[in-house]
C-alpha cells in the first residue's frame, strides 16, 4: 500500500515537470516559432494569389507596409516592458503627418526644417504624455485614451478634415525611395559579418565566464540561417527597385532600440521598473524619469512614423493611423513581450510587426471584408496573450 502510494506521488510530480519543460521550450524558442509561422502565412497567400504575394513587387510593398507598425513598435516595447500603455500613439501619428504635411503644402518649409518641426513636437507631446502618468499619476491608460481623443480631434482642426497633398518630390523620397542594388548587396555583406562576430563573441564570452557555451553546430547553423534569410531577402529586393529606404530606418532601428535595451544603464533599468517597479524605486533608480524618457521616445518615433506614412501615401490623411494602436501592441505581444511587464524584445515586437503586416497585405489582397480581418486580427492578439499568462503561470510552478 505503500509502495502504491509513493508511485502515485511520484506520477503526480511527474507531470507538472513535463508540462513546464513543453512550456519552456515554447518560451525559449518564440522567435523560431514565429518565423515558422510566418513562412506557412506566406506560404497560404502565396497560394491563394498564384504567387502574387511573394512577388518582389509586393514583398517590397510588405516592408513600406511594415516599417510604419514597427517603428511604433520599437517605442512601444518599451513602454510595455515598463508596465505601462500608450493608447494614444495611432492619433499622435495621424496628427504628427498631418503637421508634417500642412507644413510642406501650406507653409512650404524646407523638408529638413519640417522634419526637425515634426520630430521635436513629437517628443514633446510624447513627454506630455510621460509626465501626466510618471508624475501627475495619472494612470497611463487614461492618458493614452484621452491622447486618442484630443490627437484626432486637433488633426482634424489644422486639416480642416480633408486630405493635404501634393507634398513635395523630397518629402515623397523619405517613404518611397529605395536604396541602390549594389547598397544593399553591401549591406547585406556587412549584416551578416556583423552576426559571425556577434555568434563568435558570445561563445567567447560565455568561455570566459565560465558559462555553458553552446555547441558549434548551432552557433553555425544559426549565422548560417541569417545568411541564407540576408541573400533570400536582399536578391528579391534588388530584382524589383531596391531595399526601401523605410526599411532601412527600420534596421536601423533595430540596431540602436537592442543595443540601448541590452547594452546600457538605462535599458536595464526600464526591465527593472516593468519587473518589480517598488524595488527599482528603493534602490535608488528615478523611476518617474525613466518613465517619462520612455515616453518621450514613444513621441519620437510617432513622428517618424508619421513622417514616412505621410511620404509613403503621398499625402496626408486626417484618418492616418487610425486603430494603428491595436496592430502595434499586438505586434509587441505576438513578438514575447509580456503584458505584465518586465520582459520583451525589440526583434521580437518587430517580427510580430512582420505577422501582422502579412496578414493586412494578404487579406486586402484576397478582398477579404473588413470585418474579418478586424475578427483575424483580434482573435490572434488575444491568442498572444493567452500564451503569455500560460507560459508565465507554467514558470511559476516549475
Amino acid at each position: 500500500m505503500d509502495k502504491a502510494h509513493m508511485n502515485i506521488q511520484a506520477a503526480g510530480a511527474g507531470a507538472p515537470r513535463a508540462t513546464f519543460s513543453f512550456k519552456q521550450f515554447f518560451t525559449q524558442y518564440k522567435i523560431l516559432a514565429l518565423l515558422v509561422a510566418i513562412a506557412l502565412i506566406w506560404m497560404f497567400f502565396s497560394w491563394k494569389t498564384d504567387g502574387g504575394f511573394t512577388s518582389a513587387r509586393n514583398l517590397s510593398n510588405l516592408m513600406r507596409q511594415m516599417s510604419v507598425t514597427g517603428i511604433l513598435a520599437c517605442g512601444m516595447v518599451f513602454v510595455i516592458i515598463a508596465g505601462e500603455i500608450d493608447l494614444s500613439i495611432g492619433s499622435l501619428l495621424g496628427l504628427l503627418g498631418g503637421m508634417a504635411a500642412v507644413l510642406d503644402v501650406t507653409h512650404h518649409l524646407p523638408l529638413p526644417i519640417s522634419m526637425a518641426i515634426v520630430l521635436a513636437s513629437g517628443m514633446l507631446l510624447g513627454f506630455v504624455n510621460g509626465y501626466l502618468t510618471a508624475y501627475a499619476g495619472i494612470p497611463s491608460f487614461i492618458v493614452g485614451l484621452g491622447g486618442m481623443l484630443a490627437y484626432r480631434g486637433i488633426v482634424l482642426g489644422i486639416t480642416d478634415g480633408s486630405t493635404i497633398a501634393p507634398i513635395s518630390p523630397e518629402f515623397e523620397q523619405l517613404g518611397q525611395a529605395y536604396l541602390p542594388p549594389s547598397f544593399g548587396l553591401f549591406l547585406g555583406v556587412a549584416l551578416f559579418v556583423l552576426a559571425a562576430v556577434l555568434a563568435w563573441r558570445q561563445r567567447v564570452n560565455q568561455a570566459r565566464h565560465g558559462l555553458p557555451v553552446l555547441p558549434l553546430w548551432r552557433s553555425v547553423g544559426r549565422v548560417a540561417i541569417i545568411g541564407a534569410v540576408l541573400a533570400g531577402f536582399i536578391t528579391t529586393l534588388n530584382s524589383y527597385e531596391g531595399i526601401p529606404l523605410p526599411a532601412l530606418v527600420l534596421l536601423v532601428l533595430l540596431g540602436v532600440f537592442s543595443y540601448i535595451a541590452h547594452q546600457t544603464v538605462f535599458g536595464r533599468r526600464i526591465y527593472a521598473v516593468g519587473s518589480n517597479m517598488e524595488a527599482t524605486r528603493l534602490s535608488g533608480v528615478n523611476v518617474r524619469a525613466v518613465k517619462l524618457w520612455i515616453f518621450g521616445l514613444m513621441g519620437l518615433m510617432c513622428a517618424l512614423a508619421g513622417l514616412i506614412n505621410t511620404a509613403r501615401l503621398a499625402a496626408g490623411s486626417p484618418s492616418a493611423g487610425m486603430s494603428g494602436e491595436l496592430d502595434v501592441i499586438a505586434a509587441c505581444f505576438i513578438g514575447g513581450t509580456s503584458m505584465r511587464g518586465g520582459a520583451g524584445t525589440v526583434h521580437g515586437a518587430l517580427v510580430g510587426a512582420l505577422v501582422m503586416a502579412s496578414l493586412d497585405n494578404g487579406m486586402s489582397m484576397l478582398d477579404v471584408d473588413a470585418y474579418w480581418q478586424m475578427i483575424v486580427k483580434g482573435g490572434i492578439l488575444t491568442l498572444a496573450v493567452w500564451l503569455d499568462v500560460a507560459t508565465r503561470s507554467g514558470r511559476r510552478q516549475g
